[in-house]
């Protein structure tokens, strides 16, 4: 089949996007806490160590009651292992404690060790220790296997270590893995809640870690000569690049640190546990995006919509959201480990609802903004966020008054909202923030607010740079002030609350002033590509 080179706004959004993804964790207190001791090892692979004791969930204290205990800041790696030195993934990306979660690892060293974290505040450390292992021999495993499509896959790696999850706390958690001379890699492991019932569900974005990972030649972006032989499908059976955690760590950390440091009652899961169906999130009191979340599968999309009907609260705390549908399919380590995206509907073997292009494109057209309230406009750009509507009742405590401006809130990629059909019919701008839009020159991005007849509220920031305002000092190298910090902190604390509390439309309606700010019905303002 003949390939043809990729529109000029798929460029952008590929350099855009690849350099965004290079976002570092917040800088945290140089004091370090002691971590728990960890358990006494056991055997090798069949279980080498035991989970520390942890309390049974109360249903509405436990957060507060973890984060009261004792946090570390070893989470932090201290050098980052190349693929040679230490490379290792696991076999489940999401689990029920209880479920056993098998790493493969490939290592030069002499030996390695695994530490498992739980990432919360913890009186700012931003973690704590919950198991550790014993010294593991490094095994040099086979060469990865490239399969159709330029998929990547290591799962014929022989299994080098076995974690029993039993009594950990639903949460997001690290397995860092550490050479015996102190080079390290991190394997994301979501412990997702048995029931969210009164719950604000943390939503980790899985799928969109692996459009991005390249370890073994090929993502979703790009391969070894670039875009036209990257892959069509990628699979969770390999290793994550880098240090293994740059989008947990750099889009969602800060959001969990925040949301743990308020206490309320939280629940985990990832966007592919959506696949279950809305059934399996029953009670939910909201979900949360926190971040980097480009790609979704039609059932995952269908569940987030369910469950909004329902009067389920929905938070986008990041910009560029649901742009990308693709498929997940098994892999011969479990369900649901191979992301399929072909990014072209023509190319895509499977023809339909589920074809694998942008929601936004044929067959079966599903815009983004029919869930976000927005869509996806620009890479890149950058700027300050200005109030349009000081009244808003997530603005309370801010100070702000209409036109305030909080300088670097907004980049690098943004969201704007569009005129009906594609906007809900409540659809609020609440801030409307001028920007310049790489060459194509200047447009808006917008922070959205809707509700549903069902009482759910939806909240879109349409901003990438949302999570740099939950840091604790300005990032360097951004336009950031004391006062951006603040606002977004005081914000995003307004939202969370909000949303645990039940549907915020039944209390806070939303009333449309599309009309005042007359949006463009065409999208050429921005690189998002055009709807249809």
């Amino acid at each position: 089949m003949s390939r043809t080179h990729p529109p000029l706004w798929l460029v952008l959004i590929v350099a855009v996007v690849l350099a965004s993804c290079s976002a570092l964790p917040r800088t945290l207190p140089t004091s370090r806490a002691e971590p728990d001791d960890p358990s006494a090892p056991a055997s090798s692979i069949a279980s080498p160590g035991v989970p520390s004791a942890t309390p049974t969930p109360d249903p509405t204290l436990w957060v507060a009651a973890e984060n009261a205990r004792q946090g570390t800041t070893d989470w932090q790696l201290a050098a980052v292992a190349d693929d040679a030195t230490l490379s290792g993934f696991a076999d489940r990306a999401s689990v029920v404690a209880g479920e056993p979660v098998v790493l493969r690892v490939s290592s030069t060293a002499a030996s390695w060790t695994a530490t498992v974290y739980r990432l919360g505040f913890y009186a700012g450390a931003g973690a704590r220790r919950v198991w550790a292992s014993p010294p593991v021999p490094g095994v040099r495993q086979a060469a990865p296997v490239i399969e159709p499509g330029n998929m990547v896959t290591a799962a014929a790696w022989t299994p080098s270590l076995s974690l029993d999850t039993g009594g950990w706390l639903p949460g997001s958690y690290l397995v860092t893995l550490v050479t015996s001379t102190g080079q390290g890699r991190h394997i994301p492991l979501t412990v997702r809640s048995d029931s969210f019932r009164g719950r604000l569900v943390l939503l980790s974005a899985t799928t969109t870690y692996q459009a991005y990972n390249t370890w073994g030649g090929h993502s979703l972006y790009l391969g070894p000569q670039g875009f036209d032989d990257r892959a069509r499908r990628v699979s969770f059976d390999r290793p994550y690049d880098r240090d293994g955690a740059r989008i947990p760590l750099g889009y969602e950390w800060p959001v969990i640190f925040l949301a743990e440091r308020l206490g309320l009652d939280l629940g985990y899961a990832t966007v592919v546990d959506l696949e279950r169906g809305a059934d399996a999130f029953a009670g939910a009191r909201g979900l949360v995006s926190l971040g980097h979340d480009e790609y979704w599968s039609v059932p995952m999309r269908d569940s987030a919509e369910a469950l909004r009907d329902r009067g389920v609260n929905l938070a986008f705390l990041g910009a560029n959201a649901v742009y990308w549908r693709v498929r997940t399919a098994p892999s011969a380590l479990g369900p649901a480990r191979v992301v399929e995206g072909y990014k072209d509907a023509g190319a895509d073997p499977v023809k339909g609802a589920t074809s694998t292009t942008l929601w936004r494109r044929s067959p079966n057209a599903r815009p983004e903004s029919t869930l976000v309230g927005m869509l996806y406009e620009c890479f890149p750009a950058d700027g300050a966020m200005v109030v349009r509507d000081p009244d808003f009742f997530l603005f309370a405590g801010t100070g702000a008054t209409r036109g305030s401006s909080y300088p670097g809130l907004v980049g690098t990629e943004i969201d704007r909202a569009y005129p009906a059909p594609l906007a809900p019919e409540t659809l609020r701008v609440v801030a409307h923030s001028p920007v310049a839009c790489g060459t194509i020159g200047k447009t808006y991005s917008d922070m959205t607010y809707y509700t549903m007849p069902s009482g759910a509220g939806v909240v879109a920031v349409g901003t990438m740079n949302w999570r740099y305002g939950l840091e604790t000092v300005p990032q360097p190298g951004t336009a950031l002030t004391a006062a951006s910090l603040a606002f977004a902190t005081t914000v995003t604390e307004n939202l969370f609350r909000a949303m645990a509390a039940g549907p915020m439309g039944l209390t806070r309606p939303a009333t449309s002033n599309l009309a005042e700010i007359a949006p463009p019905v065409s999208t050429r303002t921005g690189t998002g590509g055009a709807v249809g």
